[in-house]
């Protein structure tokens, strides 16, 4: 038994034609008979009278149409009640951010959605991507913000901007004579990085296949490494986002690294059976808000998300 067969027979009730009812539903009337008898041997009972005219319902057809009708609204009901859940702008919003991202994003969060969506109640915390990912398959949180891909099969990941990674240098540095750093010269030195404490990697750390920029600062903040690189001299890495988030007297301090040029993904991170799509595209349209739009993806800079 189908949803579907529980309409065909409510049509047939309604227009009292099997001709008539299959060409409502855009069926030929063999399709639509096809469907009613094989409805009809499932439930051992026949529903209509064919040899009346018009067609009308046996006594326990009449029974099993009202009880369609009965079944047929509740599902409309379920409908309308996922659609207004989809549709809502109001209520928790519990967002878990990665610790290079949410000094970017939470300020003008809060901006956002606080003037355009008054009834959220925009919650944020920052986590490591781990501990992101531990939450929302929890649902103790409703979305994650971390850098991708994530390459999990129960998270739907949307691309929300890509940005590339800038060396901060300080003057002390032979490297601050150069415009550009190329990533050899990174390798040929110490780098400052908080994973696991703060600590100057080794320079043979820095060889290839041992080593992540999207990951080296994990759980550590941004302002945190350039302090530490304007007392102590040396380099660290910082994105490109965060250029706007450091002093005018710093800008000088900061290089493109090239040859080649590292770069990351920052996506917003959900768990499939998320349904709440008007929630979604406020955070999308926030961040898009306060993020360059030459950072953007093209998807997130143009259309509407839908779930």
């Amino acid at each position: 038994m189908t949803l579907q067969q529980l309409r065909y027979i409510v049509a047939i009730d309604q227009y009292r034609h099997f001709g008539k009812a299959a060409e409502a539903f855009g069926l030929t009337q063999s399709t639509l008979s096809l469907m009613v008898k094989k409805l009809e041997e499932e439930l051992d009972v026949l529903l209509f009278d064919r040899d009346a005219h018009p067609v009308a319902p046996t006594e326990a057809g009449r029974k099993v149409i009202d009880q369609a009708k009965v079944a047929l609204y509740n599902v409309e009901q379920i409908t309308q009640i996922t659609q207004s859940e989809k549709e809502a702008l109001s209520g928790p919003l519990k967002i878990a951010l990665i610790s290079t991202v949410a000094p970017v994003l939470i300020p003008g969060l809060f901006k956002h959605i606080g003037q355009n969506c008054p009834a959220i109640s925009l919650q944020t915390e920052e986590m490591l991507t781990d501990t992101i990912k531990d939450k929302l398959r929890k649902a103790e949180v409703d979305m994650g913000i971390m850098a991708g891909p994530v390459g999990e099969s129960d998270f739907l990941e949307i691309p929300l901007y890509h940005e590339s990674f800038l060396a901060y240098v300080s003057p002390k540095n032979i490297a601050y004579a150069q415009e550009r750093i190329k990533t050899e010269t990174l390798f040929g030195q110490g780098v400052w990085i908080i994973r696991n404490g703060l600590r100057q990697l080794d320079p043979s750390d820095l060889q290839k296949g041992r080593f992540s920029y999207e990951h080296y600062f994990e759980g550590g903040r941004v302002g945190t490494l350039i302090q530490v690189v304007n007392d102590n001299g040396g380099i660290t890495i910082i994105p490109e986002s965060h250029r706007n988030l450091i002093m005018y007297s710093q800008q000088d301090c900061i290089r493109p690294i090239v040859d080649p040029v590292p770069k990351r993904t920052v996506s917003l991170v959900i768990r499939k059976d998320y349904i709440h799509e008007a929630k979604l595209n406020a955070v999308v349209n926030a961040i898009k808000s306060i993020v360059p739009g030459t950072l953007l993806d093209g998807q997130i800079r143009k259309e509407h998300i839908r779930l």
